[in-house]
């Protein structure tokens, strides 16, 4: 007798369906094969245990699995459920009637409950494409995938959850988590940051068009404060966004780190002491970095130079593309990776460089070594460069109240609006910052005298193609900002101000 059952495998972002055939034949013995790893061989004694514990008959013959494609590798103990119900229906235990219209993921305890799995969203995805009805899953990963609409969501606890089931059809939802009601909550606001007039609106700029943004200024003047405020001037995400994040985070999970559909931008700041492949993705079976985890929302790069070469150089294709490729011997894939980077450096090795009040004690031969570790090409796909100054101690004592962050919020999400409704008809153009060269032609023509002065600014400065494109973008949204239709002069003038690195070449 043969059996089916379906359940599916990871691959990058997306899912790969998996059948599972089980057939009960003559003798006593267990066969698993298809490419399995040791967790799925492993199966055997997890589901021989949780059938003794819940009075259940592990069939004392010959039993022999096959998981298709069997040219594909099959990891992890997501197949422990899928493997027991077909164990349990060619068994004559229960009913195989529901079995091709569900698909199973979840591993076993040996007390027969169903412990939560990564990638369930991925994998939910890709069963409703395929037709399936529902989809069986542990119910501690439902949150993460209850907003699916088109496919039934089964949560089960366990064992016994997924055999009542499959033999009445009927289940219980759990209640929704409600201690997450203030998750879209900013527990950081610009309305605690005092003075820096000039850094705040060069984060509206880079919130409201996705622009990269440099901060250069001494240790405390603010850099890191700042950044952690970002997110909250962004705008909230989008239904496909929300969806797209949260199958990245729970590919990369951690136990108990997921507990339903993102709705923040993710805020990630990886220590300088990061890996090539920790912040870029990669392993013998890629997983996504530090750069894919910030998808959709922001990476934060404190002490710049800091990092190694190495990883900062792998920072330039995601940065021109919005996404990494990460290829092996036997496989290739592919993670989003549309971030905007914030990154923060000293102006020299001991940060006094432009410090009014302390002398700087670096040599110009260590100044230049310390800048150069970030290379040009590096350089020119970051878009604003911005001076950071020290606040005076007669500003941080003020009591002068500071525009909040929902203030900004509301004029950021405004020119997003522009630009999306400009951009209507280019599909995934979301913000300025997206912009290809042809569009940039279209949508960024200049007057002339904001061309003359642009001009200008390129043969003083000999600014590359690259930063003559990012000029632009950042000047479209600076119009945007004021609801220019067109940009002008002042608007180049104001983008130009944002390149402190350059006018120092």
């Amino acid at each position: 007798m043969l059996i089916k059952t379906y359940s599916s495998t990871l691959h990058g972002l997306s899912a790969i369906t998996i059948t599972i055939e089980v057939y009960l034949g003559k003798g006593i013995n267990f066969f698993l094969v298809g490419l399995p790893d040791n967790a799925v061989k492993e199966s055997h004694q997890r589901i021989k245990a949780a059938f003794k514990n819940n009075n259940l008959k592990f069939p004392g013959r010959e039993i022999t699995i096959n998981m298709a494609p069997a040219d594909l590798k099959k990891e992890g103990s997501v197949f422990d459920l899928p493997i027991a119900i077909g164990i349990l229906a060619v068994s004559n235990q229960i009913s195989a009637q529901y079995l091709s219209d569900h698909l199973i993921v979840g591993e076993l305890s040996l007390d027969g409950t169903i412990q939560p799995c990564k990638g369930l969203l991925s994998r939910a995805i890709q069963a409703k494409k395929e037709g399936f009805k529902g989809i069986i899953v542990p119910a501690l990963n439902y949150e993460e995938v209850r907003m699916l609409k088109g496919i039934n969501i089964i949560p089960v606890h366990g064992l016994i959850d997924v055999i009542q089931f499959l033999q009445k059809k009927e289940y219980s939802v759990p209640s929704r988590n409600t201690d997450k009601q203030n998750e879209n909550k900013d527990s950081f606001d610009f309305k605690d940051v005092q003075g820096q007039t000039h850094a705040k609106r060069a984060f509206e700029i880079a919130a409201a068009g996705g622009h990269n943004l440099l901060l250069i200024g001494p240790p405390g003047a603010g850099k890191s404060m700042l950044a952690k405020r970002m997110p909250s001037i962004l705008p909230p995400l989008s239904l496909h966004e929300a969806i797209e994040t949260t199958s990245i985070h729970s590919i990369a999970f951690r136990q108990g780190t997921i507990q339903g559909l993102i709705q923040k931008r993710p805020f990630r700041a990886p220590h300088h002491t990061i890996s090539d492949v920790a912040l870029v993705g990669g392993g013998t079976t890629p997983k996504p970095g530090e750069i894919s985890m910030a998808h959709n929302g922001i990476l934060f790069l404190d002490e710049l130079p800091e990092f190694k070469r190495n990883a900062l150089e792998v920072l330039r294709q995601p940065l021109e593309e919005g996404a990494v490729s990460i290829s092996r011997a036997n496989m290739a894939t592919e993670f989003p990776a549309n971030f905007t980077l914030i990154a923060a450096m000293n102006p020299c090795p001991c940060g006094h460089a432009t410090d009014p009040n302390k002398s700087c004690e670096c040599s110009s031969y260590a100044v230049q070594r310390y800048r150069s570790k970030i290379s040009g090409p590096l350089l020119d796909r970051i878009d604003m460069h911005v001076q950071v100054s020290s606040i005076p101690l007669i500003e941080l004592q003020s009591r002068k109240k500071e525009e909040s962050s929902s203030d900004i919020k509301k004029r950021v999400i405004r020119a997003r609006e522009i630009q999306e409704k400009r951009c209507n008809n280019l599909g995934h153009i979301l913000c300025n910052s997206n912009l290809s060269p042809p569009q940039i032609n279209t949508f960024c023509s200049l007057p002339k005298d904001a061309r003359h002065l642009l001009e200008n600014a390129m043969n003083k400065l000999n600014l590359s193609a690259r930063s003559y494109h990012r000029i632009l973008k950042v000047s479209r949204t600076i119009a945007d900002l004021e609801g220019s239709p067109g940009i002008l002069s002042n608007h180049i003038a104001e983008a130009l101000h944002y390149r402190c690195l350059d006018r120092r070449n």
